[in-house]
């Protein structure tokens, strides 16, 4: 009976043991790192790799540095121009520091969403809309910039941010397509007008060539009436210049 004993607390005494080195042995992976506290106190980051701990002593926090993608809901924005629009957005973020994204911050990636979606309203609002729907790289840059550096004391590094959709009402929309014709209208005008002051200075320079050699004018007649005749027309007016009249007119006697 007492071996029987003995054999049990031996066997309890190893199961203890196994469940102490068990605790005791942890892997990282790769992309992994470990924020480990001794008696409460931060003590380090480790990893990858094989780590041991001082069971009940140390404990250790997983981090996962890997790219995160963060989808940011859309926001009501009131633009520089006093136009209402819903924009989203995308932003790509990566924890650089594992210490200061576990004790600085409770959750970063709820204190990234919602300050992600502070600065996009701020930002948007001081813009207006033909700068929202022309210009969303240098916006972009402009909100990864700001993101970046008040997320720099969490451990974290915005790496881009990428606006989405800018979602705007029937009603502009359809201001926004008049707008478009008339602009199109008055590129059309200004370019007719351009052409007409570029066809009256060549023909003020035909007129100065022919005037200074009036043979000329007798050969554009003739070239003129060449292009009359091939069409088939069946009437040809044909100008004559004013000297000549004058040497077909009866002499008074």
């Amino acid at each position: 009976m007492a071996m029987f004993a003995d054999l049990a607390f031996y066997l309890v005494a190893i199961l203890i043991l196994l469940v102490i080195i068990a605790s005791a042995i942890k892997i990282l992976r790769e992309y992994e790192r470990g924020v480990v506290f001794t008696l409460g106190r931060f003590t380090g980051v480790k990893g990858p790799g094989l780590i041991l701990l001082i069971p009940y002593v140390q404990q250790m926090i997983r981090v996962d540095l890997r790219t995160r993608v963060l989808d940011v809901p859309s926001q009501d924005v009131i633009s520089h121009d006093n136009v209402s629009v819903r924009v989203s957005a995308v932003i790509y973020f990566r924890v650089i520091d594992p210490g200061k994204s576990t004790i600085q911050v409770e959750d970063f990636m709820m204190a990234t969403s919602q300050l992600a979606q502070t600065t996009l309203r701020s930002v948007l609002g001081k813009h207006d809309l033909d700068e929202m729907l022309a210009e969303r790289d240098r916006l972009n840059l402009d909100i990864q910039e700001i993101l970046d550096a008040q997320t720099d004391a969490w451990g974290i590094k915005v790496a881009t941010v990428e606006i989405k959709h800018v979602d705007i009402n029937e009603s502009m929309i359809r201001a926004i397509a008049r707008q478009a014709e008339a602009e199109r209208e008055r590129r059309a005008k200004v370019i007719n007008a351009e052409g007409e002051q570029q066809a009256a200075a060549k023909l003020l320079e035909a007129a100065q060539v022919l005037a200074r050699q009036p043979e000329a004018m007798q050969l554009r007649y003739l070239n003129t009436l060449n292009v009359i005749a091939s069409e088939k027309s069946s009437t040809i007016l044909f100008p004559f210049p004013m000297e000549f009249g004058n040497l077909m007119a009866p002499k008074p006697k």
